[in-house]
């Protein structure tokens, strides 16, 4: 008989530590296991947002830290709640969840209902279309400041012919009208494949048994896509919803590159904002207390979200 690992690990096993872990149940062997990976994700996890709730009473400065550190209550959490500039990077956040998450949506799902009928090329046609979310957030942010330049770059010229207008006429990272649709234009841009692709697998997951049954009982091309493809496909593109509301709530590389939160505060997304209050003014206690808040603000809508999505689910 061959010589295994498993052998020599049994037989260089003490007999009384072989005795205790035949004794124990395949539930505690499966903790023994699990165990150091539960520690890591809490320490990793859950001391940070224990440590940053604590530090979000105190008056705390980072730049300061010798100093005494002086607990001030809810007084944090008073001034954010009535600070005019944060509601105004709030609403420039929301601006930009609303109008990217619809953009991604309509052209994702359009893009996945096109892929999905059979033609010549359709697997080269969805390579390319992907490729924008394969690049680098730093990567995108460069390659479109430099085609939003309104001397060089070819966004303004493709505007200008099909509007008449001058190409030099306008500059979409430098205006305060136009700096949050730039920014709007490159997630869509960048993000839409991903949508595509979760519509695509929820498409995919038709049977084909209920077209047949559908079209057998003469209903219209238009009644079956209302009635069969957008309720089936709803729960997919709910998740694609969740996780682009998630990711873009936290926008930051990518608005950093193409325009710093410029013009002014135009596009100062709250996590642009919170940075800014962290490392450049050092006011930590207060940061904290900004970060326990878009927390505690993205988990419950994304609590109510998952209840809504789980009912959708069941219907």
């Amino acid at each position: 008989m061959t010589d295994t690992i498993a052998d020599r690990a049994a037989r260089a096993t003490p007999v009384p530590v072989a005795r205790r872990i035949r004794g124990l149940s395949d539930r505690a062997i499966a903790w023994i296991f699990v165990a150091p990976t539960i520690f890591l994700l809490l320490a990793v996890n859950i001391f940070p947002l224990i440590w940053t709730i604590n530090l979000s009473f105190t008056d705390f400065k980072a730049n300061r830290a010798n100093r005494g550190v002086e607990y001030i209550g809810l007084k944090n959490y008073e001034r954010i709640l009535t600070d005019s500039d944060i509601w105004l990077t709030m609403q420039a956040t929301a601006h930009f969840l609303f109008w990217t998450i619809v953009l991604q949506v309509l052209i994702g799902f359009t893009l996945a209902w096109l892929i999905n009928r059979k033609f010549r090329g359709n697997d080269l046609w969805t390579t390319i279309i992907v490729l924008p979310m394969m690049l680098s957030p730093a990567v995108v942010g460069n390659f479109w400041t430099f085609l939003y330049q309104p001397q060089i770059g070819l966004f303004n010229y493709i505007v200008a012919f099909f509007t008449g207008v001058d190409p030099s006429s306008f500059e979409m990272i430098g205006s305060v009208a136009l700096a949050p649709w730039a920014i709007v234009i490159v997630d869509t841009w960048m993000w839409s494949p991903f949508v595509m692709l979760i519509c695509l697998a929820g498409l995919r997951s038709i049977p084909d048994y209920i077209y047949e049954a559908a079209e057998i009982d003469r209903a219209s091309k238009w009644r079956q896509f209302w009635t069969i493809t957008v309720p089936m496909v709803l729960p997919f593109l709910m998740l694609a919803v969740l996780f682009r509301g998630i990711e873009n709530f936290k926008m930051f590389d990518l608005v950093v590159q193409l325009t710093g939160g410029g013009p002014g505060s135009t596009t100062e997304l709250t996590s642009i904002n919170l940075k800014r209050e962290a490392f450049e003014k050092w006011r930590t206690g207060y940061a904290s207390a900004y970060a326990i808040i878009l927390f505690v603000t993205v988990f419950g809508l994304a609590s109510i979200y998952v209840k809504a999505l789980n009912k959708v689910k069941e219907r």
